[in-house]
């Protein structure tokens, strides 16, 4: 049984919709999300899927390996970012290398970097006029979205798209893709 666990600081759309995915995968499993913020909407998502939670202090994510044991007793095999607003430290890289995983809301290089998340990645795509944008899921590595890239899909916009119009095209690429290409890592 290959293990998920989820990392994530918001709702949880994304990681409700993993969870869902593989709910009835008998090969692949959620086995926990990890958050950051303790009032996190995903804490919810987690417990009423039976899915184990942890919360963490910027200080145990930055300068303890309580984390690095968590994920490890837990036989991890793929860390999944899904909403996580902090940038992942060189000993987590290292101590998960090729296993951890982000989803970006457009096609990079174009619109990331530090800052660039939700809502304003959208904005700067609309003030920037482009005719397409995406999702892009990458390998982390020590810099905000710049780890290689694994996949990428694009959607087409128009000039009367809003930023919430393009979220919402963006959203339905991410819940499209983002566990089919969890699914094909760890198969």
């Amino acid at each position: 049984m290959k293990r998920i666990a989820i990392f994530a600081s918001g709702t949880g759309t994304n990681a409700a919709n993993i969870i869902r995915y593989f709910d009835d995968n008998h090969d692949i499993s959620v086995k926990a999300v990890l958050s950051n913020n303790p009032t996190a909407g995903v804490l919810n998502v987690a417990k009423e899927a039976g899915v184990d939670s942890l919360v963490f202090t910027r200080e145990e994510f930055y300068e303890t390996d309580k984390v690095i044991r968590y994920l490890l007793d837990n036989q991890i095999d793929l860390v999944v970012l899904a909403g996580f607003l902090w940038l992942v430290p060189e000993l987590f890289i290292q101590s998960f290398p090729k296993k951890i995983i982000n989803i970006h809301p457009a096609l990079l290089p174009a619109f990331g970097g530090k800052g660039m998340y939700g809502a304003r990645v959208h904005q700067a795509v609309k003030a920037a006029n482009k005719q397409e944008t995406g999702i892009t899921i990458h390998y982390v590595n020590p810099h905000y979205d710049e780890g290689d890239i694994i996949f990428q899909t694009s959607c087409s916009l128009s000039d009367d798209d809003t930023p919430d119009t393009i979220a919402a095209k963006v959203h339905k690429l991410e819940y499209e893709f983002y566990p089919k290409v969890i699914g094909q890592l760890l198969n």
